[in-house]
């Protein structure tokens, strides 16, 4: 019955999306306040519709039904419940119904939080996030249905796959769907706004809260994905260039830049196209993302679906969303002009060095991820485009981009003498090249030295212009504290943002230089000397988990003859899916972190592998730090819009 319930949920959903689109657009354009309050109404029920459906999905998948068909593909009795919980959405379905429940709750909350919003714009924005949420329940419903049952009932189920049994994967789906969702927010009011022919301050404050909120997810389920892959694949590497965490990756570039040129909108009222553009281009590549990993275009341990038919509705409605909005673009951005000016040595300048580099890092990827595929789809020929590329022609746009973003915020707005910042621009400079000096004597290695150099100038730069907002050396020391705390909250995420990202930079620096890796066979009792630590094998034990055989070995680590930590890396047999895993340990420390893998047994011994790497955990405490920071910004209250505007006829009207 609970099955039942959930698809009777989707098709009332599928109803209601329609008419939230049809009813959203057309009342805003004939100005009939009955027709955008239902829109307004069918969005925050279908949300709460489609809440349900998903959480009767996970009470299906908890109580192990497996008369659903999709339950029974990808779980099992056996199961921890965390694991029968997140296989819920560790498959193409279930993952397609968290989508669509995101798409509905950002288009709830687009109601309820954007009633002091022209009723017209809301109501247009409103309308477009019903037809994307359509689009999407029509795919779910006609292809993919996650309720459809299952005759004869089996008396267990497939199981889920061994490598996504693990808490960090477990949420990584759910914080990178609110990140690519939530950037379909900025697209629908960018579409509302290309229809009203207006973009203003107040669009731009109520739109970069919900970008702010979708980069912060975005960043955390990254960083999740990138962390699964570091410890669980075995590979001891955070990143790989694979095409799925590229495809991640783009969003979150374009949607860093639409995070700045939003703040240019509000603060200057320019760049107001590009940001339209910008938020169009960043919710298509999330569009491009979901058609990557479930179109059969490729094959990854990312990938949830290989089945063309899907992948073409896909494709139709990524060229539907992308294709209209851009015409659209073209035909009504001459109708949206900036009104203000600005001088290249500025902070507008800054901005806009920042996302042209962006934006060119995003084409990058781009090209590095899709033309393989179009290659190979045009010739037969397969070709590979790996980190080389990717180290020579992305690398340098994000060392010029970390350059401008540490002196950039302190330019002022609109024009600036280059002489004012003289003096904290020495002062990074000193502090860069004292770290750069050290670590060049330390770590004997220069691009490592330049790139610690690069992380103090930002690091140094974040902290200048934030103490320039308290005004620290000019006024006295306990007023500077005084003021600080009556800072907008904005203020603090800047500074958590930049900081972040110098961290970091720290945190790949020395991942890439000084990282080192050895593998080598022991026997119990074993000793194997590797960097500054002795690395003894004392046995190779078996035991049973909840559904799986484990094979673990303990290796004893010693430094200078003192043991420091015992490891416990191990392999996993899974007997219902037939697999095996590598289960890494890690041993963390501030700078430093040990990684040990084991192999097989051979005739000689237990297949080891053993890494060194510094400061890779501050890769993700980086990301922690941005994401940490792009929160504490929404606390921000001029984000709250407080007063709504009369809407004149003509200029809720589209434009002539």
């Amino acid at each position: 019955m609970l099955a039942e319930i959930g698809q009777i949920l989707l098709l009332i959903s599928l109803g209601l999306g329609l008419l939230q689109g049809v009813f959203g657009i057309w009342g805003a354009h004939r100005l009939n306040g009955r027709m955008m309050s239902f829109a307004d109404r069918s969005a925050q029920v279908q949300a709460v519709f489609l809440v349900s459906a998903f959480v009767i999905l996970m009470l299906l998948f908890l109580a192990s039904d497996f008369s659903v068909k999709l339950v029974a593909a990808h779980s099992h009795t056996d199961k921890p419940w965390l694991y029968k919980l997140s296989g819920t959405w560790g498959n193409h379905e279930g993952s397609m119904l968290l989508w669509v429940m995101i798409v509905a709750l950002f288009g709830g909350a687009m109601s309820v939080f954007g009633q002091s919003l022209p009723s017209s714009l809301r109501a247009r924005a409103i309308g477009v996030q019903g037809l994307l949420g359509t689009g999407f329940l029509g795919f779910l419903v006609f292809t993919s249905n996650p309720f459809e049952r299952l005759s004869p009932i089996p008396m267990n189920g497939s199981g889920l796959n061994p490598l996504l049994q693990d808490p960090g994967l477990a949420f990584h789906p759910p914080f990178l769907y609110l990140g690519y969702v939530g950037f379909s927010v900025a697209f629908s009011f960018a579409i509302a706004a290309l229809l009203e022919g207006r973009v203003d301050a107040l669009w731009a404050r109520f739109v970069r809260p919900w970008v702010l909120a979708a980069w912060s997810f975005l960043t955390i389920g990254i960083a999740l994905g990138s962390l699964w892959a570091y410890y669980e694949l075995g590979w001891g590497g955070w990143w790989f260039w694979d095409p799925v965490e590229n495809v991640s990756l783009m969003p979150w570039l374009a949607g860093t830049a639409l995070l700045h040129s939003t703040l240019v909108v509000e603060k200057r009222n320019t760049f107001m196209n590009w940001t339209l553009l910008l938020a169009i281009t960043t919710f298509s590549l999330s569009l491009i993302g979901t058609f990557i990993v479930r179109s059969g275009v490729l094959t990854s341990v990312h990938a949830f679906a290989v089945d063309p038919e899907r992948g073409v509705y896909l494709l139709g409605l990524l060229g539907a969303a992308t294709g209209g909005a851009l015409v659209l673009y073209a035909i009504r951005a001459s109708k949206i002009a900036s009104t203000t000016t600005f001088d290249a040595v500025s902070r507008e300048g800054s901005l806009v060095l920042n996302n042209l580099l962006l934006c060119a890092a995003t084409a990058t990827v781009f090209i590095g991820t899709f033309y393989p595929l179009i290659m190979e789809a045009l010739t037969g020929e397969k070709l590979t485009v790996g980190p080389p590329f990717f180290n020579k022609t992305f690398a340098p746009m994000m060392i010029g981009l970390v350059l401008f973003m540490s002196f950039g915020p302190l330019l002022k707005w609109r024009m600036d003498d280059p002489k004012r910042i003289i003096k904290p621009l020495i002062i990074m400079v000193i502090a860069a090249v004292v770290l750069g000096a050290l670590t060049m004597v330390l770590g004997k290695a220069l691009w490592g030295a330049l790139s610690m150099a690069l992380a103090m100038a930002l690091f140094i730069g974040a902290l200048l212009s934030f103490g320039e907002k308290a005004r620290f050396g000019r006024i006295p020391l306990a007023d500077s504290f005084r003021l600080m705390t009556r800072l907008p909250a904005a203020a603090f995420g800047f500074l958590l943002g930049h900081v972040g990202l110098a961290v970091t930079i720290v945190g790949i620096t020395g991942m890439s230089v000084w990282a080192l890796e050895d593998q080598f066979t022991l026997n119990p009792g074993e000793v194997e000397r590797f960097g500054q630590y002795e690395i003894m094998l004392v046995d190779v034990s078996e035991s049973e988990g909840q559904n799986y055989v484990r094979q673990y070995a303990q290796l004893n680590i010693s430094r200078n003859g003192e043991e420091i930590v015992q490891m416990f890396p191990e392999r996993r047999f899974y007997p219902v899916e037939q697999n095996m895993t590598t289960e890494a340990e890690l041993a963390v420390y501030p700078l430093e972190t040990l990684y040990s893998a084991i192999g097989e047994i051979t005739e000689t011994g237990l297949q080891i592998r053993f890494y060194i790497h510094p400061f890779v955990s501050w890769i993700w405490v980086g990301a922690i730090i941005m994401a940490l920071g792009g929160f504490i910004s929404l606390a921000d209250a001029r984000f709250r819009v407080k007063a709504s505007r009369p809407v004149p006829r003509a200029a809720a009207a589209p434009a002539e």
